[in-house]
């Protein structure tokens, strides 16, 4: 399985939520990218997020954050 443009707008929205903490979240504003918003709405419908505009991670957000993270270090 390759990673198409949305995987990888998916993938660098994820990135940008803080990893250090539950209590700080990301907030996706209406002037944002066209593809920002479209990850952030597909990041919420896969149950990443709390809400389409960003919010918190969910605990399984929290996972993939960690797994990005992992991944990135890797071919780094």
């Amino acid at each position: 399985m390759s990673p198409n443009d949305n995987t990888l707008h998916e993938l660098a929205l994820l990135m940008q939520f803080p990893d250090s903490s539950g209590l700080a979240g990301l907030k996706i504003h209406s002037d944002a990218a066209a593809a920002t918003v479209a990850a952030g709405q597909r990041l919420f419908d896969k149950g990443l997020t709390t809400q389409s505009d960003g919010g918190y991670l969910t605990p399984f957000g929290h996972e993939a954050r960690e797994l990005g993270d992992k991944l990135l270090a890797i071919l780094a």
